[in-house]
């Protein structure tokens, strides 16, 4: 923690910690909003984000009446941080989502509206504009009172609010989802201290730290780096629209350079597209780069070498790239690879790997070959697996076979379970499910506990976690386990008119037996050029050679949609739903667009 934090040993709501920087530092900037990702914006130092934040915290409280919860649709802006304290400060519950730009974000906005129990959605006045024009006759929006925060009056300090306590939810971390109900993970003040106490314990933020960031506020990544830990570490964060990274990511490492960042995240596709995008248009000095958190989505040793070869050449220390590992369940963070170490992937035998066994071999040819062709001699194929790091802090993580509740050995795949405080009170309004997620306990240790179950496998080495894949992904065929994150890295290294993070591999139900579907997004003009056949036959081989499976079928679709979460995870199981239903916008056929 930095030098003006220290004194803080006891743990806070979100709301003592800006009091406490009010009172500290009143001057010091707190964030920084950049303008098309390039130019400082509006930005506030805490006095003024405290004063904000009280104001409109009098306002919401007499505004809202007997309603405990409030959406907060914002872009990306300071006045969501204004507006998310000064719930927290009303003693409202906040559920963030994304601007709706589809119907299909208004029908979200809508579900989750009603799953949080609220009509009271908090906006700026530009988006409510923006949402009532573009989609003001949908029934969705009837009854949901959108209210702009930046032109609520001035309404001076609250005044009869209790202090909100450290068991109070600060958050309702909608998960992303595809179809059907969405869960809200109630995250408390004491999750977010805990959370961001551990993250500086593993990549301490000191003195010096400087935050930028580009993922959105209604992710989970995005809100504790871009704005929870620069709160509780009292360092400043620059932040940009994830539209401004998108249309150049290299506005990214630009920022880094001229604002002197140390930490940033994002998930692994990230890192693939700022190499694949090219130089900087300017020079740029990355030495004091200290942290790149790589999670969200599996983290691929192809991407950290590439990565961290392209820009070795602008000072970025070797040891900067950090692979983690997290869920909204545990707030964010569960485990992390520590500084001034690099990062460092396992070699397996992929026969084994599928058997539920982690056994090392040599390191193949290609670092990107999840399960590649068995090598000279008939070696055996192997499977690459990045390691995610360690615990830190009173967090635990076991490793337990799903199917019987028992712990397992060292270097044997099982689900993750994670216990301590960073783990959250449950999905709102789901006592059931609450009781089966959140409070497991191992077989045989039932006194030792409970854990939440992450429905993510993977396995220990030598003390630090291994992430295979999700439990619910997992396509068994001929009674061996195939992790889908395998065969698509397989599909995207299969042709050179293919690209990462451009595919989705799930099971179907042929008859009698479980067949594998693989959609793979391509560049029409090109396959134009090459003929898409020549793409479908790659594919099938490919995987027929590494995997032994031969595919039912074979998807082209246009660039761009594939159906993806906002932090870039692709959406299995909807892209299965949208197959089997017929609504895959495909190559060379009609064409009907696909709601991400």
């Amino acid at each position: 923690m930095s030098t003006g934090s220290r004194t803080e040993r006891l743990p806070s709501p979100l709301t003592g910690i800006l009091a406490r920087r009010a009172e500290e530092t009143p001057e010091r900037v707190a964030y920084v909003h950049l303008v098309d990702g390039e130019e400082p914006g509006e930005r506030t130092t805490y006095r003024d984000l405290h004063d904000a934040v009280r104001s409109r915290a009098a306002a919401l409280a007499r505004l809202a009446g007997r309603t405990t919860s409030a959406v907060l649709m914002y872009p990306t802006c300071l006045e969501f941080v204004r507006g998310w304290l000064a719930c927290a400060t009303a003693g409202l519950r906040a559920a963030p989502v994304q601007v709706p730009t589809r119907e299909y974000g208004v029908q979200r906005l809508r579900r989750i509206a009603d799953d949080a129990g609220t009509t009271l959605v908090l906006t700026t006045r530009a988006v409510r504009e923006q949402v009532l024009a573009d989609f003001g006759g949908l029934p969705e929006l009837a009854g949901l009172e959108l209210v702009a925060t930046d032109e609520l009056p001035v309404a001076g300090e609250p005044v009869g609010l209790p202090e909100p306590g450290l068991s109070d939810v600060a958050l309702l971390q909608y998960t992303s989802g595809s179809t059907g109900s969405p869960k809200g993970v109630m995250v408390t003040h004491a999750n977010f201290w805990a959370n961001a106490e551990e993250t500086d314990a593993l990549w301490p933020v000191e003195d010096d730290g400087v935050m930028v960031s580009w993922l959105p506020f209604f992710h989970d990544m995005g809100l504790m780096l871009g704005v929870v830990l620069p709160l509780w570490s009292g360092r400043p964060a620059y932040l940009m629209a994830p539209e401004a990274f998108i249309r150049r990511p290299s506005r990214w490492l630009e920022a880094l350079a001229r604002f002197r960042g140390t930490h940033t995240a994002a998930p692994n596709f990230a890192y693939d597209l700022v190499v694949r995008s090219g130089r900087p248009r300017q020079p740029v000095d990355l030495s004091r780069w200290r942290v790149a958190i790589n999670g969200a989505e599996p983290v691929h040793a192809g991407t950290v070498e590439r990565f961290t070869a392209a820009f070795a050449e602008y000072g970025l220390p070797a040891t900067a790239m950090a692979p983690a590992y997290g869920l909204a369940e545990n707030t964010l963070k569960v485990t992390g690879c520590p500084p001034e170490v690099r990062a460092s992937a396992l070699h397996l035998d992929a026969e084994e790997l599928r058997a539920g066994r982690a056994v090392p071999v040599a390191a193949p040819a290609a670092p990107d070959s999840l399960a590649g062709p068995a090598g000279p001699g008939g070696n055996p194929p192997t499977a690459t697996v990045m390691s995610c790091g360690t615990v830190v802090g009173d967090t635990r993580v076991r490793i337990v076979d799903p199917a019987t509740g028992r712990a397992v050995g060292a270097d044997q795949v099982g689900e993750i379970w994670v216990d301590g405080p960073c783990v959250t009170a449950g999905y709102t309004g789901r006592e059931e499910e609450n009781e089966r997620v959140f409070r497991a306990r191992i077989t045989g240790e039932e006194a030792l506990g409970s854990y939440l179950r992450t429905g993510d496998m993977g396995f220990a080495h030598d003390g630090e976690l291994y992430v295979t894949g999700r439990l619910k992904d997992l396509i068994i065929i001929k009674g061996r386990n195939h992790y889908p994150q395998d065969l698509e890295q397989t599909v995207e290294s299969s042709h050179p008119l293919l690209r990462p993070s451009s595919s989705a591999a799930f099971p179907v139900q042929d008859g009698e037996r479980e067949a594998v579907v693989v959609v793979v997004e391509a560049d029409a003009g090109a396959l134009r050029r090459s003929g898409g056949e020549e793409v479908v036959a790659a594919v099938r081989e490919a995987v027929r050679r590494n995997h032994r499976i031969d595919l039912d079928a074979v998807v082209l679709i246009r660039r761009g949609n594939l159906p993806k979460t906002t932090s870039g995870k692709v959406r299995r199981r909807y892209c299965r739903e949208l197959y089997l239903a017929g609504r895959l916008q495909r190559l060379g056929g009609r064409l009907q667009p696909v709601a991400s």
